[in-house]
This record gives structure tokens, sequence and C-alpha cells, in this order.
């Protein structure tokens, strides 16, 4: 099994006419492997998986697959589901087109126990062979894969590789670093990357890298090569962003910035979701100034 660890994208999806736009989202794959960028994350959170249709999500995986073939740059495909079969089939799909990994997000609104996380999240696994990273993102979801549980679906499922850990805490990845070193700990909070990579955990999953790749994989690099002292300052550098583009529920404000920064034709989401206030983007265009966005 391949372990796939450094800077990963937590890619948005473009939409044309409230379809999903396939050859912008082809484009904007090939520009995060021009940056360095060693993963693809199509179809999470930020993808707004949670209203896309079953084709569509398929379609999605499949295009980052297609555009990652031949390059350095690998693809967890997002397969998660507050329905344990549904994320079975999407893990499954993934793994017949090609992608590298999967990753899957704690079931949304069930609010299932422990033990129901663990059935949930060893029942998808089981469904593949390919690498498994658990995703935890409470302050979305409204239930919390606490630590004991992720130690032991790392312990009983062979695949379950790494975690995802965007609870915002330092503490919950050191609690997972300290007890099993090769249960990898990933960040998913844009503006503590440094102080857990420094930490030790062993990558980032990122939103802000839709914008900035280049930035994130320097970051990420230059922590495993040991220059702590540019990998903070880059952290630094990137807080003014990394803050914004959370001022608004994500990917609202991220998929603004990528259109002002002229990513994106056109500025679509599904709804619920809606463009951003007239005041989040100003806030936006402000901060943008301060930074080069390479196309």
């Amino acid at each position: 099994m391949e372990i796939i660890t450094g800077s990963m994208t937590a890619l948005i999806t473009p939409f044309k006419n409230g379809k999903v736009d396939l050859v912008k989202y082809e484009s904007l794959i090939k520009r995060q492997i021009a940056q360095g960028i060693n993963a693809v994350v199509p179809v999470g959170t930020t993808g707004e998986s949670a209203t896309l249709s079953f084709n569509e999500h398929k379609e999605c995986i499949e295009v980052a697959v297609a555009a990652c073939k031949g390059s350095n740059t690998k693809v967890i495909a997002g397969a998660g589901s507050n329905a344990t079969n549904e994320a079975c089939e999407l893990a499954k799909h993934a793994q017949d087109v090609g992608a590298d990994g999967i990753l899957s997000i704690t079931p949304y609104y069930n609010k299932p126990t422990q033990e129901g996380l663990y059935q949930h999240f060893k029942a998808i696994a089981n469904s593949v062979e390919i690498p498994f990273v658990l995703y935890n993102v409470p302050g979305r979801t409204s239930v919390d894969l606490e630590a004991n549980t992720a130690i032991r679906l790392f312990d009983d499922v062979k695949n379950i590789y790494a975690i995802k850990e965007a609870t915002g805490s330092l503490e919950r990845a050191i609690c997972l670093i300290s007890q099993r070193k090769d249960l990898l700990v990933f960040s998913g909070d844009d503006a503590i990357d440094f102080p857990m990579l420094a930490s030790g955990a062993k990558g980032i999953i990122s939103v802000t890298a839709n914008l900035l790749p280049n930035l994130k994989s320097q970051l990420v690099n230059s922590v495993f090569e040991g220059d702590f002292e540019k990998a903070k300052q880059i952290n630094e550098d990137l807080y003014a962003l990394n803050s914004v583009l959370f001022c608004e529920s994500n990917p609202i404000p991220i998929k603004a910035a990528m259109y002002l920064a002229g990513l994106l034709d056109t500025l679509e989401y599904r709804l619920p979701l809606l463009a951003p206030s007239s005041e989040t983007m100003k806030k936006l265009e402000k901060t943008l100034e301060k930074y080069e966005v390479i196309k």
C-alpha cells in the first residue's frame, strides 16, 4: 500500500450554468500539479459533495484521476456520506477508476455513537483495498470521531493509515501522534498547518491551496526539509488569507477568491449555499492584494 503524505488540496467544484464545469475542473487540477501539490482531494466537503448527484461525484473523481495520470500528484477521492452503503459505493467507484486513496468524512446529521462510527468507517474501508483517510470535522458534522475510536480503527483495519483532523485542536493531534506513530495525522485547518506539522503531522489537506498551491507546497516541503523558520514565515504570511477564507461557510469565500483572482470564469454555488455578501467580497478583494496568485 503506497502511503500518500505531504501537501494536498481539498478541491473546489466549479459550476457553469448550474452544471459541473468539468473542463475548468481539469484545468484547475493541472494547475495544482504544475505548482507542486502532492495530492488533490476531489469531491470532499470543499467540493460541495453534499449537493452533487452521484453521477457528478463519480465524474469529478474520474476527471481528477485522468488529469493526474502520468504526474507525481496523487488522487485521494472524497467518499463520504451519512449513509454507509452510499459511501461504500463511492469508495468502490474511486478504486475502480484508479484513485490512489479515499477520504471519508464522519456522517453528518445522524450523530452516531462511537461504535456506530467505528462500524461505518470499517465497512467503507473494507469495501476497498486502497489507502483510506479518516476525516474528522465535528464543527460541520456535529459528531466527533474521538481519538480512541480513530486508534481502534487504525489498529483493526489494514488500509486505514491516516486521519484528517479538522477539530482545530493541537492537543487532539498530539494525542493521536503520541499513541500511534504510524497513524498519520493531516492538518485540516489552514491557519495551524505549521504548528500541526511541527508537532509531527505528515501533511495538510488545504482549502487555501486552491488559490496558492505553490506556497502551501513550499510550507510542507520546508518542514520536511527541516527549515522550520521558512515554514513558519509562510504560515504567518498566509494568516490573513487563511482567516478571511473562513469568514463565511466554506467553500463560499474560497470560490469567490478564485473568481476574483481570475481562476474561475463564473461564481456559482449549489443551494443552499449562496454567493458571499458584498462585505465579504470587499474583504476578499483587499486581502488578495497582499498575494501573488500564479495562474
